[in-house]
């Protein structure tokens, strides 16, 4: 659960129907961060790859991802071969992939909601996507397809929990983001009572151990296979979030200004609401729970390029991307040759941050005076 959905909605509307953002906040920042982002993000993603037990230098990964390309494989299967192609490419590029999903998801869904302690996982995306992989873990199903199975457990799970919120939200009434806050939550809470009760009822330790595991958040298991899903239904979720970016503007102002700009405050909840849940879902099938990209980094965001969402959507992409493949390289190095699971580390990493960003809004005086 978001620490949002139990805070106040520290940036809500004031009585004039604006939300309190400070002019600084909502202007664009002058200065090419996005550019800026994209070339550091594939920078990181070689020195990433060249980061580990084994050492590769980036020239040594770029003539590796060369000769892969070209189709020049060795025919003898070198060591930086098998390490970098087989091992290390896919898992940063997931890693990359799911960063961008989660805080770009999380940047629309703080838009929608008007509540900057939002993220992607106020639906209950999460929690069903656990049950589904308790599901295929505790019936040791993962053992006979690997992690295609598991994927497609979480992701079963992650689309059950969309389809709980959109019946409790209704069709046909008016969408407010607290009925949507509130449906999120109550499927949340109960489908991860049921991931708890499948975990206590398992017979196998092994099981029990390896759900754990996988609801801490990991990219031990990405591999080649969980690309080309990952990155259809990224590019997708990316895409549409950033073209209604204006639209997301327009209801930050309030659901009465959105209409008078031709904006259908329900329907975008909607949308944006579906859409975010299918690429969280396509992220959790492959990497588990790994919490506070969503919720910090779109902060992050906003403090480089402003509030305006055609320049925050990118930019939370680009900056998740960044975060999540230097966590996932610290997770995996640091105390080699045990990993850290992934969603521990980016909690021990984004609180810190949650908190001073916390303390600093608590310290801002009201724009009502």
């Amino acid at each position: 659960m978001t620490l949002g959905t139990h805070i106040g909605d520290v940036n809500a509307p004031s009585a004039q129907g604006t939300p309190p953002v400070l002019p600084d906040e909502r202007r664009p920042r002058v200065g090419p961060w996005v550019p800026v982002l994209a070339a550091a993000l594939l920078v990181s993603l070689v020195l990433a790859v060249g980061i580990g037990p084994l050492t590769v230098t980036p020239g040594e990964v770029a003539a590796v991802v060369h000769a892969r390309l070209t189709g020049r494989v060795p025919a003898d299967g070198s060591t930086h071969d098998t390490v970098v192609w087989l091992l290390r490419v896919p898992r940063v590029l997931v890693g990359a992939l799911v960063g961008a999903v989660l805080a770009a998801a999380g940047a629309a869904l703080q838009a929608v909601v008007r509540n900057q302690l939002a993220d992607p996982y106020l639906l209950g995306i999460s929690s069903g996507a656990s049950l589904g992989a308790a599901l295929v873990l505790t019936a040791g199903l993962g053992s006979l397809v690997g992690a295609v199975t598991l994927a497609a457990g979480a992701f079963g799970g992650a689309l059950l929990a969309l389809a709980l919120v959109l019946v409790l939200v209704g069709r046909g009434r008016g969408l407010s983001s607290q009925r949507l806050v509130l449906a999120g939550l109550t499927v949340g809470y109960f489908l991860a009572a049921a991931t708890n009760l499948v975990v206590v009822l398992a017979d196998s330790r092994d099981a029990v151990r390896a759900v754990t595991f996988w609801t801490l958040g990991s990219l031990g298991r990405a591999d080649w296979g969980d690309l080309p899903v990952l990155a259809a239904v990224g590019l997708v979720t990316l895409g549409v979030l950033v073209l209604r970016s204006r639209r997301l503007d327009a209801i930050g102002l309030g659901d009465d200004v959105a209409r008078s700009l031709g904006t259908d405050p329900d329907r975008l909840r909607r949308q944006v609401a579906a859409v975010s849940a299918l690429g969280v879902a396509a992220a959790v099938a492959v990497s588990g729970s790994i919490g506070f990209v969503g919720l910090v980094v779109p902060h992050l965001a906003r403090r480089l390029v402003g509030a305006t969402h055609r320049l925050v959507v990118p930019a939370s992409a680009l900056l998740g991307a960044l975060v999540l493949v230097w966590a996932d390289t610290l997770a995996r190095t640091v105390l080699a040759p045990r990993e850290i699971p992934l969603g521990i580390l980016t909690a021990l990493l984004g609180t810190p941050l949650l908190m001073a960003l916390v303390r600093r809004r608590l310290r801002r005086p009201s724009v009502d005076g």
